[in-house]
């Protein structure tokens, strides 16, 4: 929860800035142990096909990296472990090479649509998915089985959510699609009815030029038939 992130993640220095832009640092309560994801967490997480995950190098700098497939790929083993494949990419190793020396974590998941986001801070262990078959069947789906090279697997330490403040809504193809279908087809039925209307309304256009010749073929009849009288007469 908030009070057991905020824990770790304030220090003294969090503190001293906290004091000086703001005039105090908030006391935090001490919360041992660690946080169990709750049903909202779980299915926020079994939802997401993205998140960012953060390490810390042996030179101290930080690095983010994205990590993305289908809505679920990041896995819920209980309310205190996390899994996901982690697929073959562009060799430089950094988040697998920086866990090895510090295996600290920190994961960000977003839901742009909702404006809602999640910070899990936690501990990463790396398996080589060669050798643990069994474990690459438990986490990967089988049509990703050639490129799954590793398997992250997290024990959560703690979580908070963010409010939704400046978070820009985005949509994926998929929920675009979703947004727009009901708007797509009454646009549709609109145009059908609107086209039946027409039909019924107006004649076709030959039409129009069948009845246009007959009017004139009737109206020449009438003429040559008034001027034989007057000639009679």
């Amino acid at each position: 929860m908030a009070t057991n992130f905020l824990k770790h993640a304030v220090t003294d220095s969090v503190r001293k800035a906290q004091e000086h832009f703001y005039g105090s640092s908030p006391r935090i309560a001490s919360t041992p142990g660690r946080d169990a994801l709750t049903e909202d967490e779980i299915a926020f997480v079994q939802a997401r096909d993205s998140f960012y995950m953060a390490t810390v190098s042996e030179s101290g700098w930080p690095y983010i990296q994205h990590r993305g497939g289908r809505a679920g790929f990041l896995r819920v083993l209980n309310p205190q472990t996390l899994a996901f494949p982690d697929y073959r990419g562009n060799r430089q190793m950094l988040s697998t090479g920086n866990l090895a020396a510090n295996n600290r974590v920190a994961l960000f998941l977003m839901d742009y649509p909702q404006r809602t986001r999640l910070k899990i801070l936690g501990h990463a262990r790396i398996e080589d998915a060669r050798q643990r078959p069994e474990l690459l069947k438990q986490l990967a789906e089988p049509d990703v089985h050639g490129i799954v090279e590793r398997l992250f697997f997290i024990e959560v330490l703690s979580f908070d959510w963010n409010c939704p403040k400046y978070i820009t809504p985005r949509y994926t193809a998929e929920e675009i699609q979703e947004l727009v279908g009901p708007l797509k087809q009454r646009i549709a039925e609109l145009e059908a009815k609107l086209k039946n209307q027409n039909r019924e309304r107006f004649i076709s256009p030959v039409s129009f030029q069948r009845a246009t010749l007959l009017t004139f073929v009737a109206r020449e009849r009438n003429s040559g038939a008034q001027s034989l009288e007057c000639e009679l007469n």
